[in-house]
Protein backbone atom coordinates (compact mmCIF):
# COMPACT_ATOMS: atom_id res chain seq x y z
CA UNK A 1 0.00 0.00 0.00
CA UNK A 2 1.31 3.28 -0.65
CA UNK A 3 1.02 6.43 1.49
CA UNK A 4 -0.36 10.14 0.04
CA UNK A 5 1.04 12.33 2.33
CA UNK A 6 1.50 16.25 2.17
CA UNK A 7 2.36 18.19 4.92
CA UNK A 8 4.64 21.62 5.89
CA UNK A 9 8.34 20.83 7.30
CA UNK A 10 7.13 21.58 10.69
CA UNK A 11 4.01 19.00 10.37
CA UNK A 12 1.97 21.87 11.67
CA UNK A 13 -0.38 21.66 8.68
CA UNK A 14 -1.46 18.75 6.63
CA UNK A 15 -2.58 18.90 3.06
CA UNK A 16 -3.05 15.38 2.03
CA UNK A 17 -3.50 11.62 3.53
CA UNK A 18 -4.59 8.69 2.43
CA UNK A 19 -3.78 5.31 0.05
CA UNK A 20 -3.23 5.77 -3.56
CA UNK A 21 -5.64 3.57 -5.96
CA UNK A 22 -7.06 3.59 -9.02
CA UNK A 23 -10.65 4.58 -7.48
CA UNK A 24 -10.40 6.57 -4.53
CA UNK A 25 -12.97 8.07 -2.47
CA UNK A 26 -11.83 11.32 -2.11
CA UNK A 27 -13.08 13.06 1.70
CA UNK A 28 -13.26 16.38 2.83
CA UNK A 29 -13.36 17.57 6.11
CA UNK A 30 -12.68 20.72 8.26
CA UNK A 31 -9.33 20.50 8.91
CA UNK A 32 -6.63 17.88 10.07
CA UNK A 33 -5.86 16.34 13.31
CA UNK A 34 -3.12 14.26 14.09
CA UNK A 35 -3.43 11.35 11.72
CA UNK A 36 -0.55 10.00 9.59
CA UNK A 37 0.40 7.38 7.38
CA UNK A 38 -0.12 3.69 9.75
CA UNK A 39 -1.14 5.83 12.61
CA UNK A 40 -4.67 7.08 11.45
CA UNK A 41 -6.91 8.73 14.11
CA UNK A 42 -10.78 7.20 14.97
CA UNK A 43 -12.03 9.75 11.58
CA UNK A 44 -9.70 8.53 8.97
CA UNK A 45 -10.25 4.31 10.22
CA UNK A 46 -14.21 5.48 9.61
CA UNK A 47 -12.85 7.05 6.07
CA UNK A 48 -10.98 4.09 5.36
CA UNK A 49 -13.92 1.63 6.32
CA UNK A 50 -16.36 3.42 4.31
CA UNK A 51 -14.26 3.82 1.34
CA UNK A 52 -14.28 -0.21 1.25
CA UNK A 53 -17.95 -0.75 1.93
CA UNK A 54 -18.85 1.75 -0.61
CA UNK A 55 -16.53 0.05 -3.50
CA UNK A 56 -13.50 2.58 -3.54
CA UNK A 57 -10.07 0.65 -3.35
CA UNK A 58 -8.42 3.66 -1.84
CA UNK A 59 -9.63 7.31 0.24
CA UNK A 60 -8.07 10.62 0.21
CA UNK A 61 -8.33 13.00 3.15
CA UNK A 62 -8.37 16.60 1.75
CA UNK A 63 -9.36 19.48 4.14
CA UNK A 64 -11.25 23.14 4.33
CA UNK A 65 -8.31 24.55 6.10
CA UNK A 66 -5.10 22.16 6.42
CA UNK A 67 -3.78 23.61 9.85
CA UNK A 68 -3.87 21.12 12.31
CA UNK A 69 -5.90 21.17 15.20
CA UNK A 70 -7.71 18.34 17.30
CA UNK A 71 -10.55 21.01 17.93
CA UNK A 72 -11.60 22.87 15.14
CA UNK A 73 -12.91 25.90 17.76
CA UNK A 74 -9.49 26.40 18.21
CA UNK A 75 -8.89 27.23 14.71
CA UNK A 76 -7.25 30.87 14.06
CA UNK A 77 -9.89 33.40 13.94
CA UNK A 78 -9.04 34.29 10.61
CA UNK A 79 -7.23 32.33 8.01
CA UNK A 80 -3.74 32.31 6.80
CA UNK A 81 -4.52 33.46 2.75
CA UNK A 82 -1.21 31.87 1.25
CA UNK A 83 -1.93 28.66 3.92
CA UNK A 84 -5.29 28.22 1.82
CA UNK A 85 -3.59 28.91 -1.58
CA UNK A 86 -1.38 26.14 -0.78
CA UNK A 87 -3.96 24.29 0.19
CA UNK A 88 -6.33 24.90 -2.79
CA UNK A 89 -2.90 23.71 -5.28
CA UNK A 90 -2.76 20.83 -3.38
CA UNK A 91 -6.26 20.26 -3.94
CA UNK A 92 -6.21 20.32 -7.51
CA UNK A 93 -3.83 18.27 -7.85
CA UNK A 94 -5.79 15.40 -6.31
CA UNK A 95 -8.85 16.39 -8.14
CA UNK A 96 -6.60 16.09 -11.51
CA UNK A 97 -5.56 12.84 -11.14
CA UNK A 98 -8.77 10.78 -10.76
CA UNK A 99 -12.00 10.59 -11.90
CA UNK A 100 -13.33 12.50 -8.80
CA UNK A 101 -15.77 11.44 -6.50
CA UNK A 102 -16.05 13.61 -3.22
CA UNK A 103 -17.60 12.88 -0.21
CA UNK A 104 -18.86 15.85 1.46
CA UNK A 105 -18.17 14.71 5.13
CA UNK A 106 -17.55 18.10 7.36
CA UNK A 107 -20.25 17.86 9.72
CA UNK A 108 -21.22 20.76 11.48
CA UNK A 109 -18.00 22.03 12.27
CA UNK A 110 -18.17 24.51 8.57
CA UNK A 111 -19.80 26.58 11.65
CA UNK A 112 -16.55 27.18 13.75
CA UNK A 113 -15.48 29.62 11.51
CA UNK A 114 -16.81 32.09 8.85
CA UNK A 115 -13.69 31.81 6.67
CA UNK A 116 -14.52 28.27 6.07
CA UNK A 117 -17.07 28.53 3.99
CA UNK A 118 -15.35 31.02 1.95
CA UNK A 119 -12.72 27.58 1.99
CA UNK A 120 -15.67 25.22 0.72
CA UNK A 121 -16.23 27.76 -2.20
CA UNK A 122 -13.01 27.94 -3.72
CA UNK A 123 -12.90 23.98 -3.67
CA UNK A 124 -16.05 23.88 -5.06
CA UNK A 125 -14.96 26.53 -7.75
CA UNK A 126 -11.76 23.80 -8.69
CA UNK A 127 -14.24 20.98 -8.65
CA UNK A 128 -16.13 22.47 -11.79
CA UNK A 129 -12.86 22.07 -13.35
CA UNK A 130 -12.73 18.19 -13.03
CA UNK A 131 -16.35 17.20 -13.31
CA UNK A 132 -16.48 16.08 -9.77
CA UNK A 133 -19.42 14.00 -8.30
CA UNK A 134 -20.17 15.44 -5.06
CA UNK A 135 -21.33 12.62 -2.48
CA UNK A 136 -22.59 12.35 0.82
CA UNK A 137 -23.21 9.43 3.29
CA UNK A 138 -26.91 9.43 5.56
CA UNK A 139 -29.30 11.56 6.14
CA UNK A 140 -27.50 15.23 6.32
CA UNK A 141 -28.16 16.96 9.30
CA UNK A 142 -31.47 19.51 10.54
CA UNK A 143 -28.95 22.63 9.41
CA UNK A 144 -28.79 20.27 6.21
CA UNK A 145 -25.05 20.07 6.61
CA UNK A 146 -22.99 16.51 5.49
CA UNK A 147 -22.52 14.45 8.55
CA UNK A 148 -18.84 13.78 9.71
CA UNK A 149 -17.45 10.17 9.26
CA UNK A 150 -17.48 9.60 13.04
CA UNK A 151 -21.45 9.87 13.37
CA UNK A 152 -22.58 7.44 10.81
CA UNK A 153 -23.09 3.71 10.63
CA UNK A 154 -21.85 1.50 8.08
CA UNK A 155 -25.03 0.95 6.53
CA UNK A 156 -25.04 4.69 5.65
CA UNK A 157 -26.26 5.03 1.95
CA UNK A 158 -24.34 7.14 -0.52
CA UNK A 159 -26.16 9.46 -2.21
CA UNK A 160 -25.11 12.42 -4.19
CA UNK A 161 -24.75 15.88 -2.33
CA UNK A 162 -25.88 18.99 -4.71
CA UNK A 163 -23.28 21.04 -3.04
CA UNK A 164 -24.67 24.22 -5.42
CA UNK A 165 -27.71 24.61 -3.24
CA UNK A 166 -25.75 23.73 -0.04
CA UNK A 167 -23.49 27.13 -0.71
CA UNK A 168 -26.59 28.67 -1.51
CA UNK A 169 -28.25 28.07 1.01
CA UNK A 170 -25.22 28.65 3.45
CA UNK A 171 -24.96 32.09 1.57
CA UNK A 172 -28.65 33.00 2.64
CA UNK A 173 -28.18 32.25 6.34
CA UNK A 174 -24.80 34.72 6.87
Amino acid sequence: MDWIYETNPENTVRFTLGIEGSRPLICIGVNPSTAEPDNLDPTLRSVHKKAGIHGFDSWIMLNLYPLRETAPKKLPPSPDLNLHLENLRHIGRIFARSSPVIWAAWGTLITKRPYLVNCLEDIHMISLDYNCKWTTLGKESKAGHPHHPLYLSDSSEMKEFDIGAYLSALRRLS
